[in-house]
């Protein structure tokens, strides 16, 4: 397979609500597509980077800095592109895992495409449907939580995670045990907004019976997050702390985590995503497939990972629709709160043109390395 050209596109597609981070709010999720074109046929990958550097250090902006100046022309004279060749051609640029992982990921669905095999195959998926769940935010009151709550159990959710954060933690917690009952899977996510010295808090959260306690500490803190899982009884799962399958080993080395969201874009692309999931399974520590407000286009993707045999939770794999008021190819849809697992060639999905078009703000053509 020759490596004929490379297109980055930034993309904006509406939330149906503003999306509130820690640094801003904003009303469009903004995405870098790379498109690499081959002698056998094209392949689209997808940027997890948000618009601003506040989940992890990488944002928009230097994510498409970054594949133009310097990923982009280091896997063009890597020679001919494949999917595996693709991490060890980029290893000389540190971090950057999300941009690395789009460029594996248009890689990867050209190379699949053109051998007309699915992801699914490819990755070792055992299931042809996975089961999804639901991320609840930060509402303004107790009230609207349990409104946002009963509606996805209303569409068949059966997995609810909720977003919570020092003052905001036991009682809306209790408030949702307390409506729909201990039938309800019900996970708590702090985005590593406690210290170890809030331990006593989070304990209290143990009589709710969550199936986990999700990134509790800062992401580097490994070390407390092993004691902390000494002081709860409720299982903590690392997320942020999670970069690549090394970084597992480490985290379940220490007994830092008893469970594990996988990412692809944070970890480095799907490759090192099942590497992360051997890690876990031989160690038999529980993964699942996290989420980051993806269009159709990696969401599918994501489905193909979430069917392997390790990932034994529901996964934030809910169809885009859900949060998105435009997408980019044709969503998958949930049936009671399932998805097929795509078993077309490629990543599992085709984009739209006229979506494709509607969502652009700006192309550009990659200049590769003679």
């Amino acid at each position: 397979m020759r490596l004929e050209a490379v297109e980055l596109r930034r993309v904006r597609l509406p939330f149906h609500v503003p999306f509130r981070s820690a640094l801003a709010e904003t009303s469009v999720r903004e995405v870098v597509l790379v498109r690499v074109v081959t002698d056998a046929g094209e392949g689209w990958g997808e940027c997890a980077a948000l618009s601003h550097p506040d989940y992890t250090s990488e944002y928009v902006d230097g994510a498409a800095a970054v594949l133009r100046s310097h990923l982009v022309p280091l896997l063009a004279r890597a020679g001919p592109p494949s999917a595996t060749g693709v991490a060890p051609a980029l290893a000389g640029i540190r971090g950057h895992r999300m941009a690395k992982a789009a460029l594996e990921m248009a890689v990867l669905d050209a190379e699949l495409r053109a051998e007309g095999r699915s992801l699914a195959a490819r990755l070792g998926a055992t299931r042809t449907w996975v089961e999804a769940g639901v991320a609840v935010g930060i509402p303004t009151s107790v009230a609207e939580l349990l409104d946002d709550v009963g509606a996805a159990l209303d569409e068949g959710y059966r997995r609810v995670k909720l977003k919570i954060a020092p003052g905001w933690d036991v009682e809306p917690v209790r408030a949702v045990r307390e409506r729909f009952g201990d039938g309800v899977l019900l996970q708590a996510d702090a985005n590593g907004a406690y210290r170890l010295d809030d331990a006593a808090a989070l304990a209290a959260l143990d009589p709710f019976h969550l199936a986990l306690l999700e990134q509790p500490l800062p992401p580097g803190d490994l070390v407390g997050h092993a004691e902390l899982g000494r002081r709860v009884r409720t299982p903590v799962c690392l997320d942020e702390s999670v970069t690549s399958a090394d970084s597992a080993a480490t985290a379940v080395a220490l007994g830092a985590a008893s469970v594990v969201n996988v990412k692809p874009g944070r970890v480095g692309g799907y490759l090192e995503a099942v590497r992360v999931h051997d890690v876990c399974r031989a160690a038999g520590v529980g993964v699942w497939c996290g989420g980051m407000f993806e269009s159709g286009l990696a969401r599918s993707a994501n489905l193909a990972l979430a069917a392997l045999p390790g990932f034994t939770l529901p996964g934030d794999v809910s169809p885009p629709s859900r949060y998105l008021a435009a997408d980019l190819v044709a969503p998958p849809v949930a049936r009671d709160g399932r998805l097929a697992v795509p078993d077309r060639p490629g990543i599992g999905a085709d984009v739209d043109a006229g979506a494709l078009r509607r969502a652009t703000v700006s192309v550009e053509r990659v200049a590769l390395a003679p």
